[in-house]
């Protein structure tokens, strides 16, 4: 059985761990300087207004929500811009707070996730002087014509397949699991690179991998049915898959770091983590004992790359914006204390895959 660092402690220099795009083992990163760290340097003042909408649930989810609103942070603390933010805690105040951020004369708008399209692409249609983001979101084909929109998006099935190569990989017993908080695209797209990249590992490597809660040919599996943070159904499914013998868990909905290390804890403590959206291990050390890895959906660093261009008196494009391996948007993040746990060779076969990823060589969806 292999044992999880016991130690409760995170330490952030102590350790080397991969960094895939740079091919080779490397020191812990820093935490980057995002919102809750930046105010100790004051910016000039810049006569721009970026605001967003959440998705259901808040700025401080621990998950994409905070990502975008630790961007809008950063661009105030850095750029010296002005921000303003509405929080949705149900689809019916998208609508809503959209027109709020119009009212307000925002100059660019984020709405975040994937239930606000359809609001944000009325919005754009209806304020066609006004420049609007949709984060995981797109144009509707009946607004083909909107320019004053632009699509953020990321293509999470190449990270997530680096996960679940990983995931089989360190697995004892040869099964991992994952589960979702709703089955739409923009959960299930990570599900669907995890499953396939463990499913690499095995055929390479001639071991059978049996991965729980998703099958990608029918679409068809576990999910939680909302995106509450650290729910009773995802402690559940966390803990049905570990009774099956999981030993590596993936749940794509957000906060569910705390229902599944508690579900690992009550089943004896053989198991581990996959984060999802952010660096969990290093932005939630609480968690860090659990975390193997995370794939990182770096949306602080394009809502500051928007604003930041925006701001400085750049055009406003409606052409997306979209994350891969290769531009940086999305990735793994450092092993940390799990680095020993993990061969040279499996670190070496990561670096080969990204790039036959980067390539083309590689379909992440196959």
């Amino acid at each position: 059985m292999k044992l999880r660092n016991a130690s409760a402690a995170f330490a952030l220099m102590g350790a080397s761990a991969l960094v895939l795009s740079g091919c080779a083992a490397a020191p812990e990163a820093e935490p980057t300087e995002t919102a809750a760290t930046a105010t100790e340097t004051a910016a000039p003042a810049n006569d721009y207004l970026a605001c967003a909408v959440s998705d259901e649930g808040s700025w401080n989810d621990k998950s994409f929500n905070e990502s975008v609103y630790d961007g809008l942070l950063e661009a105030e603390a850095q750029l010296g811009i002005e921000i303003n933010d509405a929080e949705s805690v149900t689809p019916q105040d998208f609508g809503p707070n959209l027109q709020a951020m119009v009212d307000a004369n925002c100059d660019i708008t984020f709405a975040v996730g994937f239930g606000l399209i359809t609001d944000v692409n009325i919005a754009a249609a209806a304020n066609p002087d006004m420049n609007f983001v949709t984060v995981d979101g797109y144009v509707e084909e009946d607004n083909s014509n909107l320019t004053n929109l632009k699509p953020v998006n990321y293509l999470m099935e190449q990270s997530s397949y680096l996960a679940g190569y990983l995931a089989a990989a360190y697995s004892e017993t040869g099964i991992i699991g994952t589960y979702g908080g709703v089955n739409i695209p923009a959960v299930t797209v990570f599900m669907d690179g995890y499953y396939y990249g463990a499913m690499a590992y095995g055929a390479e490597n001639e071991v059978e991998i049996t991965v729980l809660g998703w099958n990608p040919m029918t679409q068809n599996g576990s999910f939680t049915e909302n995106f509450t943070p650290n729910s009773p159904e995802s402690k559940a499914l966390a803990a049905t898959q570990l009774s099956a013998g999981a030993d590596v868990l993936f749940a794509v909905g957000g906060d569910q770091f705390g229902a599944q290390s508690s579900a690992i804890d009550d089943a004896g403590g053989n198991g581990v983590i996959i984060g999802v959206d952010k660096n969990v291990a290093l932005f939630s050390p609480e968690y860090s004992e659990y975390v193997l890895t995370s794939v990182e959906k770096r949306m602080t660093d394009a809502v500051y790359d928007i604003i930041s261009e925006l701001s400085a008196g750049g055009a406003f494009s409606g052409e997306p914006y979209i994350g891969t391996l290769s531009n940086g948007g999305t990735g793994l993040s450092p092993f940390y204390d799990f680095d020993s746990e993990i061969s040279d060779a499996v670190k070496a076969r990561l670096v080969e895959i990204e790039a036959g990823i980067n390539s083309g060589e590689i379909d992440p969806l196959s």
